[in-house]
């Protein structure tokens, strides 16, 4: 058997007025995520760190920002195809851990619905999945409400 890790991290700032994506599910916000798709900071770093783990590059390379056809794009289909792009390779998930760094909204009430989300999205079970949330303590951009930043890693097998 083969076992690979891999580490995912991102940020985005938060805009008033825009929809707030975070483990595929609309979270209830007065600011959203900036950025070329759904800006989901959640599952983009849940890609990064499996195609880390596959050694298949990053998700800027796979769906760049510079390519007008992810633009606002829902992440759960950038998910779907990491997952097919494992899948060819062999690979299989053993399990998740990520964090949510955040000062507000209090993000432990919709974990549940993120673990549902994700667990469908990847078919994996929800048990494989684990989301913790944090804040900076007002410290730093996301202690300033600025912005929201993630991080993931995980475990594949072959």
């Amino acid at each position: 058997m083969k076992i690979r890790t891999g580490f995912g991290y991102d940020v985005h700032q938060l805009k008033e007025g825009l929809d707030f994506w975070l483990g595929g599910i609309k979270v209830p916000h007065t600011h959203g995520a900036l950025g070329h798709s759904d800006a989901d900071v959640l599952i983009h770093v849940i890609c990064d760190a499996l195609l880390g783990a596959a050694n298949l590059r990053d998700i800027g390379f796979h769906f760049p920002d510079t390519d007008p056809k992810y633009k606002g794009v829902d992440s759960k289909i950038l998910l779907r195809e990491v997952m097919r792009l494992l899948k060819e390779q062999g690979y299989e998930v053993s399990n998740i851990d990520s964090t949510i760094c955040l000062q507000e909204p209090k993000i432990n009430p919709h974990i549940p619905a993120m673990k549902t989300c994700l667990a469908e999205v990847m078919g994996i079970p929800e048990e494989d999945i684990s989301i913790k949330a944090t804040t900076t303590e007002k410290l730093g951009f996301v202690g300033k409400k600025e912005g929201v930043a993630a991080y993931a890693s995980v475990l594949i097998y072959k």
